[in-house]
């Protein structure tokens, strides 16, 4: 027994000897099967060098002449590289974490002041494990700046590759007509097979994904919701929308407004949902790729303008209700046109996908020419089909004996741009200038659209604010009732309204116009490329860019038609309704034109950039013109603003200066048109007004004064005809009761006894031929009444003295 006892505890110490033998030979094991098992370490100091120097490689080989396929390999070397330092960062990422957790075994370093002391091997190695992590952090920094230097460098080339297609899109390319054109359908272009059918690929698993367990019941309820809006959505909501218009809107144009608006937003609507709703039914996992995202989003946004095609075009058509129809198109010509909006819109949803295609797989320039080609191609002629088939039609019709509806010269205009731009489609396709056709159908599409909307805009804002504030209706009475204000005021607010809706309107479709279209070229765009192909680059010694000169010029062209049209507003609309008289709305309306046209010329030539310390020497110039040649046209152009201003003389005024008299019919800048009885017009310069007497006849007072003197014997009853004179003016209809007239015993002189009788009349203009009618009345009645008039003494000495002449003449003769 004391034998076994001893061998046990033998045994026991020689466990203890040899177990951290053990433990250290059990752990060399575990660790070599991790390393086995785990990927092999990757030296970050000697790969982060060469990831530097195939970076710099790439920029190297950026910079000098490359070509398409050079510029695809570098993006694709680019994004390698990218990955490649993204992956070698998260690979360090854990060593990192390790470092951190082994320092924090170890703890922070005591303070100095604290008592505490550490071992010197402690400190040794919190040191070696601290320095170890700054060369990982600086590691991880320089991977984490190498992936985005990469990813820059990729951007730069997309770019660069971008603006390359650009230029070449934008010379000839060949004709239609040519082989060089079809040769993406007989031939493969590069590696455009290999990137399509990679994408096509994406589009697969992207639609595999959503028909997964799990997935099926919610992409299959999305297409069932997208195809209930498209059908029944549209339509109850549409009908819903004609209901309200019919029943709750006042009778009037507001109804056939609102209807055609309706008929628009709700196909928009549906058309829009209808996308968003299928785009959720395949690509709402976060699995989806971003290519595959990016593209389908694309495709959303195209829904807009595809909805907006199709419902204008329904809108503006209104086959199913032709009496509510907004514009005026003969029912023949609007069936006639009934399918080219689906049509157009399905043209431009394919076309524009193919694009969105094109630019997600970054096919050759040939496939991009293709596409573009054969776009450009189909919409041109669907143009020049609705131009020759709505001719055909209205040329039926005057066969036929039926008048076609009624077009005004807009709607001519209108027709014969959209065929001179089919043709143009047309022309630039066959003579090889692609990109050109692709950019003018695209502008006919965006024009229509902006265009449209502004009609059907302007007609539902004019419509509803003649409606909400007009006194038939409950609503205009409700605001006269709750305001107290005259109907007059309410026509005037609704009128002013009605301007600055359309004037935001207006700059509305200005600014879309000026950024371009729902493709990718803008109009701005294309005149500065051709202005720069031309070889302009501004000119530098007054600071004018061509970009800017365009842009000054449709701020010149919009500027004036925006001011004649509230000129025309205010002279039409707005003014009549108020209580000023004519010639105050006439200065008025002339002041604000001149202030207008001052600005416009101000504000294009701000836009040009023109700077004014360049234009000295044309200041110099003016300078001595005005000293010489141009003061008389300053003077009166001065004199015009001061007469507008202080308003001496306006516009209906009776005046006289220089011995002329008539009324004044305008006030220009430079002179003033005075017309004369005889219906003859003087011209008359601005600055006599200023500097010369004038009689205003009508300036004060509206009422004028007959007044007529006559001369009797000394032997009449004054009393007599006195009652006679007042008697003729009291019955004259012109003469105005209050002030009465009147009259006045002027002077007794030896050719008799003077009177003068004095009446009003209601205007100065009127004073000619009451005092002939009077004259006429009184000559009667003093004869009738056995009145004369006393004989002129002059005439009677006259008389006298030829008599003794002839007398003297006789006996000179005898």
């Amino acid at each position: 027994m004391f034998k076994l006892r001893s061998l046990f505890a033998l045994l026991m110490l020689a466990l203890v000897a040899f177990a951290p033998a053990w433990s250290q030979a059990a752990d060399d094991a575990a660790s070599a099967a991790q390393e086995q098992d785990a990927p092999p370490k990757v030296n970050a100091a000697v790969e982060l060098p060469k990831m530097q120097k195939i970076l710099d490689k790439i920029k190297s080989q950026i910079s000098g002449d490359t070509g398409e396929s050079k510029l695809t390999q570098l993006n694709e070397m680019a994004l390698e590289l990218s990955g490649n330092a993204d992956t070698l960062g998260q690979a360090l990422l854990p060593e990192r974490q390790q470092l951190d957790a082994q320092l924090a075994v170890l703890g922070p370093a005591p303070k100095p002041d604290s008592g505490m002391k550490e071992t010197a091997e402690v400190t040794r190695k919190r040191h070696a494990l601290e320095n170890q992590k700054g060369k990982l952090d600086d590691q991880i920094k320089q991977a984490e700046g190498i992936k985005n230097g990469a990813l820059m460098l990729s951007s730069q080339i997309v770019n660069l590759r971008r603006d390359q297609l650009k230029s070449q899109l934008a010379l000839n390319s060949g004709s239609i007509l040519g082989p060089r054109f079809w040769a993406p359908v007989l031939s493969s272009q590069d590696l455009d097979g290999e990137k399509i059918g990679e994408f096509l690929q994406e589009l697969q698993d992207t639609a595999a994904l959503s028909w997964e367990p799990g997935w099926r019941v919610g992409s299959a309820a999305w297409i069932l919701a997208a195809l209930l809006v498209m059908t029944l959505g549209r339509r109850y909501s549409e009908e819903f929308l004609a209901w309200v218009s019919i029943h709750k809107l006042p009778e009037g144009r507001l109804r056939r407004s609102f209807l055609a608006a309706a008929i628009a937003i709700t196909t928009l609507v549906a058309v829009v949902l209808t996308f968003n709703f299928i785009a959720l039914a395949f690509t709402r996992r976060d699995d989806v790729s971003d290519n595959v995202q990016d593209f389908v989003d694309r495709l959303v946004q195209l829904s807009v303008f595809c909805g907006l095609i199709a419902g204008l075009g329904r809108a503006f058509l209104s086959t199913r209700r032709p009496s509510w129809r907004l514009p005026t198109i003969s029912n023949e010509v609007a069936m006639a046109l009934k399918p080219f909006p689906p049509i157009t819109a399905v043209l431009v949803f394919i076309f524009q996908t193919m694009e969105a295609f094109n630019y997600s797989v970054g096919t050759s320039l040939n496939t991009t020419i293709f596409a573009n080609g054969l776009t450009a191609l189909l919409i041109g002629s669907t143009a020049l089909a609705i131009s020759i088939r709505t001719n055909r039609v209205r040329r039926r019709m005057t066969q036929a004996g039926t008048p076609p509806e009624a077009r005004s010269t807009l709607v001519g205009l209108i027709q014969m741009g959209l065929t001179l731009t089919a043709l143009a489609i047309l022309l630039s396709l066959v003579i090889g200038y692609v990109t050109l056709a692709r950019f003018l159908s695209y502008e006919v599409i965006w024009c229509g659209l902006l265009f449209g909307s502004f009609y059907f805009l302007s007609h539902l804002l004019s419509d509803g604010c003649e409606s909400l504030f007009s006194t038939s209706n409950s609503s205009g009475r409700r605001i006269q009732s709750s305001l107290n204000i005259n109907e007059r005021h309410l026509q005037q607010t609704a009128t002013l309204l009605t301007a600055l809706g359309k004037t935001v309107l207006v700059l509305f479709v200005v600014l879309a116009l000026l950024n371009g279209t729902f493709a990718s070229s803008t109009p701005i765009e294309l005149l500065q490329k051709a202005i720069e192909f031309w070889g302009g680059k501004g000119l530098e010694s007054l600071n004018i860019v061509p970009a800017h000169m365009v842009n000054a010029l449709v701020c010149l062209v919009v500027g004036i038609y925006v001011l004649r049209s509230i000129r025309r507003w205010l002279d039409n609309d707005f003014l009549p309704k108020t209580t000023m008289d004519v010639g105050m709305r006439v200065s008025l309306v002339t002041l604000f034109s001149n202030i207008g046209y001052v600005l416009i010329i101000l504000l294009t030539l701000s836009i040009m950039g023109l700077q004014w310390n360049k234009l000295a020497w044309i200041v110099s110039a003016l300078s001595v013109g005005i000293g010489f040649g141009l003061q008389e046209i300053v003077k009166n152009f001065i004199s015009g603003l001061i007469l507008l201003t202080e308003r001496p003389v306006k516009v209906g005024d009776l005046v006289t200066i220089s011995g002329i008299e008539g009324d004044i019919r305008r006030i220009n800048v430079r002179a003033t048109e005075i017309q004369l009885g005889d219906k003859s017009t003087v011209i008359v310069p601005n600055s006599q007004f200023i500097s010369q007497n004038v009689r205003n006849a009508t300036m004060g007072n509206a009422q004028g004064v007959v007044t007529i003197t006559l001369t009797f014997p000394l032997n009449i009853d004054p009393s007599k005809v006195r009652d006679i004179l007042l008697e003729v003016y009291n019955e004259n209809e012109r003469i105005l009761e209050t002030p009465e007239p009147s009259v006045s015993f002027k002077d007794l002189t030896q050719q008799g006894i003077i009177l003068s009788v004095t009446g009003n009349v209601a205007g100065q203009r009127q004073i000619a031929g009451a005092k002939s009618d009077l004259l006429f009345d009184i000559l009667t009645r003093l004869r009738k009444e056995g009145i004369l008039l006393s004989t002129p003494q002059t005439m009677i000495i006259e008389r006298r003295q030829q008599a003794v002449a002839a007398s003297e003449e006789e006996k000179l003769l005898s």
